[in-house]
């Protein structure tokens, strides 16, 4: 019933598999679930370090163009001395990292791609009262999740793929995840999060 403005190609992905976009990439990885099961990362790539003009100027550089080309990698001759980007630059910066695991039990290879995110969108889609059956399923529990995020070092932890037994009311997941990881979210249709970068 809708028509799309762009183009959709599909590609067929494998565990440690990266897709090279411009300023980010996208990087599969295994996922345990009861079907072959994959993750994401998506991370940016690095930003450039803070311009110190203070710096700058003592070195002689005068506000401007010069200011650019040193920021973007350049070094510049001023009055016959040639001043070097490391010299006015600091050391570069992290891009945002979000972590989205599809359906699966908690694992090492979701905890090792979550170290240190921003975001990670984790199956959460049982209480812990019903972990048998969340094993046997192989989802996760919220309890479960929140462990994850914590042990990772995430910075924020958004429950996902809730089981319909909680569509009226998921406070008690909530209220399970937030007990052992406080930054912690359920997850909504048309949902908005600002990602902030660790440096602001």
């Amino acid at each position: 019933y809708f028509s799309r403005n762009f183009e959709v190609i599909a590609l067929e992905l494998s565990p440690e598999d990266v897709v090279k976009m411009k300023g980010y990439q996208v990087r599969a990885i295994e996922t345990r679930h009861s079907v072959p099961s994959l993750g994401y990362i998506l991370e940016e790539d690095q930003r450039l370090g803070r311009f110190d003009r203070d710096a700058a100027l003592s070195l002689g550089v005068p506000p401007g163009p010069l200011f650019g080309r040193l920021q973007h990698g350049h070094e510049v001759a001023v009055e016959g001395r040639v001043v070097q980007p490391q010299q006015v630059m600091g050391p570069a910066r992290p891009g945002r990292k979000v972590v989205y695991t599809g359906d699966t039990r908690p694992c090492r290879s979701v905890e090792d791609a979550g170290r240190g995110a921003d975001l990670l969108i984790h199956d959460s889609a049982l209480a812990s009262d019903m972990i048998e059956w969340a094993m046997e399923t192989k989802h996760s529990t919220a309890k479960e999740a929140a462990e994850l995020a914590r042990r990772a070092g995430v910075r924020h932890l958004v429950l996902t793929h809730i089981s319909s037994r909680y569509s009226e009311d998921s406070s008690q997941l909530l209220n399970e995840a937030r007990h052992i990881f406080e930054k912690t979210d359920v997850a909504e249709d048309l949902m908005s999060l600002e990602i902030r970068f660790k440096d602001e």
